[in-house]
């Protein structure tokens, strides 16, 4: 996948946050992405993009195949996210993949900083309990990622669980190199010394940093990274306070009660119950 211009991601986020806004509303998401697409700035790809995904919300119901066909376009991790939301035995809601996606195209617009994005993607699922194997794969295929970072996320896939993220960060920092060359200087015949790793993508504070969180839990690393170097941070849905749905149940509670009330007063008269007012008017028997 190439990387897009700027004014791309800008449009992919505002038709993010437009389906997110507008996802609990009646209208099916169809009917949003078709009135997204007119605001859409025409000279992107995006409206192109939106037909493609409209012809498969039609034919199969699913956002995630298009945007797997269009990975020239959409990028795997995105995809990704999609798919885990469209997955019916998941709790990742679509919703929250929106969210998220929101924010990941306005960081693709404004900086182009792999360890960020790598921060950014590996909290993503962490957080939302998401397939690591898959995530991680998906991440490896991003073009914001050269080949040594690449060739690193794939060799990473089977280690998450066995090696703690804070020790993975650590080795591959300036931050460990710099130690480990004083630890050479100081006795060179140390066996204690470990090797210098292949690729060095962290810097001394991400090093240092990571030092300090080993053996804790990842989320304490992301936390510390964004305290102290301003990383971004994974969005979090904002939850719906109970409260505001209640007075809307009562109203319709109070509505069933009435009209059942209404029915046992009509069948205590020995009227019995007209049914002729739950009738439409197509079953209503024609007047002779």
């Amino acid at each position: 996948m190439p990387l897009l211009a700027r004014e791309e991601y800008i449009e992919q986020a505002y038709l993010f946050r437009g389906l997110n806004n507008r996802y609990e509303m009646s209208d099916p998401i169809q009917v949003v992405m078709k009135h997204l697409r007119d605001e859409i700035l025409s000279t992107t790809k995006l409206p192109m993009a939106i037909d493609y995904l409209l012809a498969e919300l039609a034919h199969i119901g699913s956002m995630a195949t298009a945007m797997k066909k269009l990975s020239h376009y959409f990028a795997p991790f995105q995809t990704f996210l999609v798919q885990a939301a469209e997955d019916e035995t998941g709790r990742f809601d679509m919703r929250r993949a929106l969210l998220i996606l929101e924010f990941e195209a306005k960081f693709r617009a404004e900086s182009g900083d792999p360890v960020s994005l790598f921060f950014f993607q590996f909290e993503t699922i962490c957080q939302n309990h998401l397939d690591y194997d898959l995530g991680l794969r998906a991440m490896s295929q991003d073009a914001l990622y050269d080949a040594s970072w690449q060739k690193w996320i794939l060799s990473i896939r089977h280690r998450i669980g066995m090696v703690g993220l804070a020790d993975l960060v650590y080795v591959y920092s300036q931050h460990y190199v710099n130690r480990q060359t004083k630890l050479e200087e100081f006795d060179e015949d140390d066996d204690r010394i470990s090797e210098m790793p292949d690729v060095i993508l962290f810097g001394e504070k991400e090093g240092r940093i990571a030092l300090a969180n080993r053996g804790k839990e990842p989320m304490y690393l992301f936390s510390a990274l964004q305290r102290q170097l301003n990383y971004p941070a994974v969005p979090k849905p904002t939850r719906k306070d109970p409260l505001d749905d209640i007075l809307p149940k009562l109203v319709r509670q109070v509505e069933r009660l009435e009209t059942r009330i209404k029915l046992m007063e009509d069948e205590q008269r020995e009227k019995g119950i007209d049914l002729s007012k739950f009738y439409g008017k197509s079953d209503l028997p024609d007047s002779e």
